[in-house]
């Protein structure tokens, strides 16, 4: 396995150099910085990474103040208590995408968001407090007691929300490939295991977060 910094003149030599490669990395928002963003907002964009998948990612944001409007600002307290009757009105919304699953996906995740806050004092303390050495435990959280936040979903959700962490990409899993780390995609819980560890370890070495190592990584193969 190639050292971070070696991995890092990869990424530099297809950027145009290593000034130009820090330009394109920046940090991930610091615990603090997560406990401050209101349930809301971490509830709409759960609903957001779920509607997106699968789906024209453009179509979604054309359609997300239909979104925003016609589930109540993403409150948690007022769609947790959504009745059948709520849903099935959404199901005919034309605002938004009329998915019947996804919709239900939304009021399930309020629930969560709202047991999460109650059990740490926020969800910014839950999800922000979370070890980054363990960033597979929190995913594997994420797809236990969430609704439809599994696999990529669930990346692309803490990253949107800047939340220190790695998404696999097809590049991502490529540099992990051509690493010896894994040999496909990695879908076990050794597999899992493993990328963990060796983004620890380049973590380590670079004294960088998940989020850059994830992105020289990615940028090291596309």
């Amino acid at each position: 396995m190639h050292s971070f910094d070696e991995i890092f003149s990869i990424a530099a030599k297809r950027k145009g150099g290593r000034d130009v490669l820090e330009t394109l990395l920046d940090p991930p928002a610091s615990e603090k910085e997560l406990e401050q963003i209101s349930p809301d907002r971490w509830l709409a964009m759960m609903a957001r990474c779920v509607f997106n998948s699968g789906f024209n990612w453009k179509v979604v944001d054309a359609k997300w103040n239909g979104f925003e409007e016609a589930f109540d600002g993403f409150d948690p307290g007022r769609i947790s208590f959504y009745t059948d009757e709520d849903l099935g009105r959404l199901v005919s919304d034309t605002r938004i995408i009329r998915h019947g699953a996804k919709i239900r996906s939304v009021q399930e995740n309020a629930a969560f968001v709202i047991e999460l806050h109650k059990e740490y004092g926020s969800v910014g303390k839950a999800l922000g407090g979370w070890p980054s050495s363990d960033y597979v435990g929190l995913l594997a959280m994420l797809k236990k007691r969430g609704s439809r936040l599994g696999g990529n979903t669930g990346q692309y959700f803490l990253r949107f929300m800047n939340r220190d962490g790695f998404i696999l990409s097809s590049d991502v899993v490529g540099r992990l490939i051509a690493e010896g780390v894994v040999q496909k995609p990695p879908t076990s819980m050794k597999a899992m295991a493993a990328v963990q560890n060796a983004f620890n370890e380049w973590s380590d070495q670079s004294g960088r977060s998940l989020k850059e190592v994830s992105r020289v990584l990615a940028m090291s193969v596309g």
